[in-house]
């Protein structure tokens, strides 16, 4: 029998507007032991907080240029997020791209975080975030703005079983658990 090494890591898109990865992706980590490299976690620059509800995408961004990544399912979602992550921001005096990184970086699993700034300033910025530690009140704002909906079989799972569920499965349910 050939051996073959285990996987350690994984590599994904996660964000405060894409919590997909909620599913499935962050529960088997946990579940198996695997570190979380997220990818994009500004949304391209969609969570740094230049971007807001009724305004035109600033000139030299990606959404300027007609960027279609990540996709946004939710246009009223997203915006209520950032106005979120604004405030948080404002109240610490610190960016929207801190704040949304600090999240991340305090999330179970998650590793650590690919950022992308363009310029200088934007990477100095960005890795402040390592710095940042946000209060529970902090985290739960921006955890009710950006809950995504419960899909099956797991609104079934905290309605029926939720004190059977284990620690991978209470990784998803537990700001679910409640509603």
């Amino acid at each position: 029998r050939e051996h073959r090494e285990r996987f350690v890591s994984q590599q994904i898109h996660y964000t405060l507007e894409a919590r997909d990865a909620e599913f499935e992706l962050l529960p088997i980590s946990l579940d198996q032991g695997l570190g979380v490299l997220v990818w994009s976690p500004l949304a391209g620059g969609l969570l740094s907080g230049k971007h807001r509800r009724n305004q035109a995408a600033p000139e030299g961004t990606r959404q300027f240029a007609g960027w279609t990544e990540p996709p946004i399912r939710d246009e009223d979602r997203l915006w209520n997020i950032v106005e979120t992550l604004v405030s948080v921001a404002e109240s610490r005096n610190v960016s929207a791209a801190q704040v949304a990184l600090a999240w991340l970086l305090g999330r179970q699993a998650v590793t650590s975080v690919i950022i992308g700034g363009r310029t200088e300033a934007q990477f100095k910025d960005n890795l402040a975030a390592a710095d940042l530690k946000l209060s529970a009140e902090e985290r739960k704002r921006l955890d009710d703005v950006s809950l995504p909906q419960l899909l099956y079989p797991y609104w079934h799972q905290r309605n029926t079983a939720s004190d059977r569920l284990g620690e991978a499965d209470l990784s998803l349910l537990g700001p679910h658990l409640n509603q």
